[in-house]
Protein backbone atom coordinates (compact mmCIF):
# COMPACT_ATOMS: atom_id res chain seq x y z
CA UNK A 1 0.00 0.00 0.00
CA UNK A 2 2.97 2.60 1.05
CA UNK A 3 4.25 1.58 -2.62
CA UNK A 4 1.21 2.23 -4.01
CA UNK A 5 1.26 5.47 -2.38
CA UNK A 6 4.42 6.69 -3.37
CA UNK A 7 3.98 5.82 -7.12
CA UNK A 8 0.80 7.39 -7.22
CA UNK A 9 2.94 10.72 -5.48
CA UNK A 10 5.45 10.59 -7.71
CA UNK A 11 2.90 10.63 -10.95
CA UNK A 12 0.59 13.37 -9.29
CA UNK A 13 3.98 15.37 -8.48
CA UNK A 14 5.27 14.88 -12.28
CA UNK A 15 1.47 15.61 -13.45
CA UNK A 16 2.15 19.14 -11.47
CA UNK A 17 5.41 19.62 -12.55
CA UNK A 18 5.33 18.89 -16.24
CA UNK A 19 3.27 21.37 -17.65
CA UNK A 20 5.22 24.04 -15.75
CA UNK A 21 8.77 22.93 -17.15
CA UNK A 22 6.76 22.93 -20.59
CA UNK A 23 5.81 26.50 -20.14
CA UNK A 24 8.95 27.84 -19.31
CA UNK A 25 9.80 30.51 -21.93
CA UNK A 26 12.78 29.26 -24.65
CA UNK A 27 15.82 31.70 -24.49
CA UNK A 28 15.96 34.22 -27.30
CA UNK A 29 17.51 34.14 -30.26
CA UNK A 30 21.25 35.04 -29.95
CA UNK A 31 22.44 37.82 -32.53
CA UNK A 32 18.97 39.33 -33.01
CA UNK A 33 17.89 42.33 -31.73
CA UNK A 34 14.67 42.00 -30.03
CA UNK A 35 11.71 44.48 -28.39
CA UNK A 36 9.51 47.24 -29.30
CA UNK A 37 9.00 50.18 -30.28
CA UNK A 38 6.22 52.76 -29.15
CA UNK A 39 4.27 55.66 -30.10
CA UNK A 40 1.52 58.01 -29.14
CA UNK A 41 0.14 61.46 -30.68
CA UNK A 42 -2.71 63.59 -28.93
CA UNK A 43 -4.20 67.08 -30.11
CA UNK A 44 -6.84 68.78 -28.98
CA UNK A 45 -8.72 71.88 -29.64
CA UNK A 46 -11.46 74.12 -28.53
CA UNK A 47 -11.45 75.82 -24.86
CA UNK A 48 -7.44 74.83 -24.75
CA UNK A 49 -5.23 73.38 -27.35
CA UNK A 50 -2.76 70.43 -26.20
CA UNK A 51 -0.81 68.69 -28.24
CA UNK A 52 1.91 65.70 -27.16
CA UNK A 53 4.00 63.49 -28.64
CA UNK A 54 5.65 60.39 -26.72
CA UNK A 55 8.28 57.88 -28.53
CA UNK A 56 10.03 54.56 -27.04
CA UNK A 57 12.62 52.28 -28.41
CA UNK A 58 13.39 49.08 -26.10
CA UNK A 59 15.76 46.76 -27.11
CA UNK A 60 17.75 43.82 -25.97
CA UNK A 61 20.24 41.34 -28.05
CA UNK A 62 21.74 38.19 -26.18
CA UNK A 63 25.03 36.53 -27.50
CA UNK A 64 26.30 33.39 -25.44
CA UNK A 65 25.95 34.73 -22.04
CA UNK A 66 26.57 38.43 -22.57
CA UNK A 67 23.34 40.77 -23.03
CA UNK A 68 22.99 44.44 -24.61
CA UNK A 69 19.94 46.38 -23.38
CA UNK A 70 19.33 49.61 -25.42
CA UNK A 71 16.60 52.34 -24.41
CA UNK A 72 15.32 55.21 -25.87
CA UNK A 73 12.62 57.86 -25.23
CA UNK A 74 11.43 61.35 -26.18
CA UNK A 75 8.05 63.68 -25.19
CA UNK A 76 7.77 66.67 -26.58
CA UNK A 77 4.58 68.28 -24.95
CA UNK A 78 2.23 72.15 -25.80
CA UNK A 79 -0.09 73.80 -23.96
CA UNK A 80 -2.19 76.80 -25.49
CA UNK A 81 0.84 77.45 -27.85
CA UNK A 82 3.28 77.18 -24.45
CA UNK A 83 5.84 74.38 -24.70
CA UNK A 84 5.15 72.59 -21.51
CA UNK A 85 6.91 69.06 -22.07
CA UNK A 86 10.37 68.36 -23.79
CA UNK A 87 12.41 65.51 -22.70
CA UNK A 88 15.23 62.86 -24.47
CA UNK A 89 16.86 60.05 -22.49
CA UNK A 90 18.50 56.95 -23.31
CA UNK A 91 20.50 53.90 -22.00
CA UNK A 92 22.47 51.00 -22.76
CA UNK A 93 23.45 48.18 -20.65
CA UNK A 94 25.48 45.03 -20.90
CA UNK A 95 24.54 42.01 -18.95
CA UNK A 96 27.14 39.21 -18.33
CA UNK A 97 25.15 35.73 -16.82
CA UNK A 98 27.53 34.83 -13.99
CA UNK A 99 24.78 31.46 -13.20
CA UNK A 100 21.12 31.62 -14.32
CA UNK A 101 20.13 33.60 -11.85
CA UNK A 102 22.93 36.43 -10.92
CA UNK A 103 24.35 38.35 -13.52
CA UNK A 104 26.67 41.49 -13.49
CA UNK A 105 26.23 44.63 -15.22
CA UNK A 106 28.04 48.07 -16.70
CA UNK A 107 25.81 50.88 -17.98
CA UNK A 108 25.42 54.52 -19.19
CA UNK A 109 22.47 56.59 -18.78
CA UNK A 110 21.89 60.15 -20.10
CA UNK A 111 18.67 62.52 -19.49
CA UNK A 112 17.93 66.05 -21.15
CA UNK A 113 14.83 67.24 -19.76
CA UNK A 114 14.29 70.93 -20.43
CA UNK A 115 11.50 71.14 -17.55
CA UNK A 116 13.42 69.34 -15.16
CA UNK A 117 15.41 72.05 -13.19
CA UNK A 118 18.58 70.02 -14.49
CA UNK A 119 20.25 70.98 -18.03
CA UNK A 120 21.30 67.59 -18.13
CA UNK A 121 22.34 64.31 -15.75
CA UNK A 122 24.77 61.93 -17.04
CA UNK A 123 25.79 58.48 -15.39
CA UNK A 124 28.16 55.37 -15.45
CA UNK A 125 27.23 52.53 -13.06
CA UNK A 126 28.13 49.27 -12.98
CA UNK A 127 27.13 45.99 -10.17
CA UNK A 128 25.71 42.75 -10.08
CA UNK A 129 21.96 42.06 -10.71
CA UNK A 130 19.76 38.68 -9.61
CA UNK A 131 16.72 37.23 -11.28
CA UNK A 132 14.12 36.68 -8.25
CA UNK A 133 11.58 34.85 -10.56
CA UNK A 134 12.01 33.79 -14.20
CA UNK A 135 9.19 31.88 -15.62
CA UNK A 136 6.27 31.81 -18.34
CA UNK A 137 4.21 33.93 -16.38
CA UNK A 138 6.38 36.42 -13.92
CA UNK A 139 9.85 38.13 -14.50
CA UNK A 140 11.50 39.92 -11.57
CA UNK A 141 15.03 40.90 -11.45
CA UNK A 142 17.00 43.82 -9.47
CA UNK A 143 20.26 45.17 -9.41
CA UNK A 144 22.21 47.10 -7.01
CA UNK A 145 25.45 49.22 -8.36
CA UNK A 146 27.91 52.10 -7.60
CA UNK A 147 29.16 54.48 -10.40
CA UNK A 148 29.98 58.30 -11.20
CA UNK A 149 27.27 60.94 -12.00
CA UNK A 150 27.78 64.58 -13.51
CA UNK A 151 25.10 67.05 -14.06
CA UNK A 152 24.32 70.77 -14.40
CA UNK A 153 21.54 72.40 -12.57
CA UNK A 154 19.67 74.87 -15.05
CA UNK A 155 17.14 77.36 -13.41
CA UNK A 156 14.06 78.83 -15.50
CA UNK A 157 13.09 82.13 -15.39
CA UNK A 158 9.08 82.21 -16.59
CA UNK A 159 7.36 84.92 -18.08
CA UNK A 160 3.64 85.82 -16.34
CA UNK A 161 1.92 83.27 -18.89
CA UNK A 162 4.10 80.65 -17.80
CA UNK A 163 6.36 80.50 -20.82
CA UNK A 164 10.09 79.64 -19.90
CA UNK A 165 12.17 83.20 -21.24
CA UNK A 166 15.24 82.31 -20.19
CA UNK A 167 17.35 79.41 -19.19
CA UNK A 168 20.59 80.52 -16.43
CA UNK A 169 22.56 77.41 -16.31
CA UNK A 170 24.89 76.88 -13.45
CA UNK A 171 28.38 74.50 -13.50
CA UNK A 172 28.77 70.75 -14.01
CA UNK A 173 29.12 69.35 -10.96
CA UNK A 174 29.88 65.51 -10.40
CA UNK A 175 29.70 62.86 -7.59
CA UNK A 176 29.73 59.25 -6.85
CA UNK A 177 26.91 57.33 -6.75
CA UNK A 178 24.29 54.40 -5.94
CA UNK A 179 21.89 52.91 -8.10
CA UNK A 180 19.07 50.36 -7.69
CA UNK A 181 16.71 48.86 -10.45
CA UNK A 182 13.87 46.80 -10.17
CA UNK A 183 12.62 45.23 -13.12
CA UNK A 184 8.85 43.37 -13.47
CA UNK A 185 6.74 41.21 -16.34
CA UNK A 186 3.66 40.10 -15.25
CA UNK A 187 1.21 38.45 -17.67
CA UNK A 188 -2.00 38.76 -16.81
CA UNK A 189 -4.29 37.15 -19.66
CA UNK A 190 -3.42 35.41 -22.57
CA UNK A 191 -3.05 38.32 -24.46
CA UNK A 192 -2.28 41.25 -21.45
CA UNK A 193 0.75 41.81 -19.41
CA UNK A 194 2.08 44.50 -16.92
CA UNK A 195 5.07 45.68 -16.98
CA UNK A 196 6.99 47.79 -14.15
CA UNK A 197 10.26 49.67 -14.52
CA UNK A 198 12.10 50.95 -11.60
CA UNK A 199 15.45 53.03 -11.37
CA UNK A 200 16.88 54.76 -8.13
CA UNK A 201 20.19 56.44 -8.89
CA UNK A 202 21.70 58.48 -5.53
CA UNK A 203 24.37 60.53 -4.59
CA UNK A 204 25.62 64.26 -2.60
CA UNK A 205 24.18 65.93 -5.58
CA UNK A 206 21.16 64.68 -6.31
CA UNK A 207 18.67 61.72 -6.06
CA UNK A 208 16.80 60.88 -9.17
CA UNK A 209 14.00 58.29 -9.39
CA UNK A 210 12.03 57.15 -12.64
CA UNK A 211 9.23 54.54 -12.44
CA UNK A 212 7.63 53.63 -15.64
CA UNK A 213 4.21 51.37 -15.22
CA UNK A 214 2.11 49.91 -18.21
CA UNK A 215 -0.69 47.76 -19.05
CA UNK A 216 -0.12 46.18 -22.73
CA UNK A 217 -3.15 44.48 -24.59
CA UNK A 218 -1.95 42.40 -28.11
CA UNK A 219 -3.99 43.08 -30.83
CA UNK A 220 -2.04 40.73 -33.18
CA UNK A 221 1.32 38.96 -33.14
CA UNK A 222 3.17 42.34 -33.71
CA UNK A 223 0.71 45.20 -32.40
CA UNK A 224 -0.48 46.05 -29.16
CA UNK A 225 -2.09 48.74 -27.35
CA UNK A 226 -0.49 50.31 -24.10
CA UNK A 227 -1.82 53.07 -21.08
CA UNK A 228 1.46 54.14 -19.21
CA UNK A 229 1.94 56.37 -16.31
CA UNK A 230 5.22 57.33 -15.98
CA UNK A 231 6.82 59.66 -12.80
CA UNK A 232 10.53 61.51 -12.73
CA UNK A 233 11.37 62.80 -9.11
CA UNK A 234 14.56 64.73 -8.15
CA UNK A 235 15.16 65.55 -4.94
CA UNK A 236 17.37 68.64 -5.63
CA UNK A 237 16.48 70.90 -8.62
CA UNK A 238 16.88 74.48 -9.23
CA UNK A 239 14.73 76.81 -6.91
CA UNK A 240 11.39 77.08 -8.05
CA UNK A 241 10.89 74.08 -10.20
CA UNK A 242 8.66 71.25 -9.02
CA UNK A 243 10.55 67.51 -8.05
CA UNK A 244 8.09 65.34 -9.14
CA UNK A 245 6.88 65.18 -12.76
CA UNK A 246 3.79 62.72 -13.93
CA UNK A 247 2.79 61.57 -16.88
CA UNK A 248 -0.01 59.09 -18.89
CA UNK A 249 0.75 57.53 -22.21
CA UNK A 250 -1.87 55.85 -24.61
CA UNK A 251 0.78 53.76 -27.03
CA UNK A 252 0.55 52.04 -29.90
CA UNK A 253 3.17 48.99 -29.77
CA UNK A 254 5.26 47.11 -32.52
CA UNK A 255 7.17 44.03 -31.44
CA UNK A 256 10.23 43.57 -32.54
CA UNK A 257 11.11 39.44 -33.17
Amino acid sequence: MSRTRLGASALVATMIAGPALAAAPPPPPDGLWFGAGQGGLLVSSGNSQVSSLNAKLDLARTDGPWKSSLYFGGLYGKNSGIVSGERIEGRYELDHKVTDRLFWFAGLSAVRDIFSGFAYQATAAGGLGYKFIEDADTKLSGTLGVGYQRLEIQQLIKNPSGAVVQRINGSGQSSAVGTAGLNLEQKLTASSKLTDKLLVTSGSLNTSAANDLAVTVSMSDVLALSLGYGIRYNTTPAPGVKKLDQVTTFNVVYSIK
